[in-house]
């Protein structure tokens, strides 16, 4: 499968445990939401979708942390994911985590990894 990259923001648009950046994935031949923060200095992307139910986390759009900053939070449930891998840590995820997106930060962009 051929992979291509497109551009998602400029890197500069996301800062450190701040608000994330919300696009689109095409993913087994349909589009679906997707986001990108920065934690640990690190670009973590995920389909923005909970574990527990498909409904998309952020309570506003773009805010995907919740009040403490430690943890991406589902507004619907209140589950609570680990930023850097998506794992489930409390809440209604039922062990399950979020589905990680490909993504690549190069000369100042963020670009998302999609296979053809």
């Amino acid at each position: 499968m051929a992979e291509r990259e497109r551009l998602i923001c400029a890197a500069s648009e996301l800062v450190e445990l701040g608000r994330g950046v919300r696009f689109e994935l095409e993913r087994l031949g349909k589009s679906q939401p997707a986001f990108v923060v920065r934690f640990d200095g690190q670009l973590r992307a995920f389909l923005n979708q909970c574990g527990h139910v498909p409904v998309e986390l952020d309570w506003q759009e773009g805010e995907f942390f919740d009040c403490t900053r430690l943890y991406l939070i589902c507004s619907t449930h209140g589950a609570l994911y680990h930023p850097a891998s998506g794992s489930c840590v409390g809440g209604r995820c039922a062990g399950r985590g979020l589905i990680p997106v490909p993504v690549v930060e190069r000369d100042g962009q963020v670009y998302v990894i999609e296979t053809a």
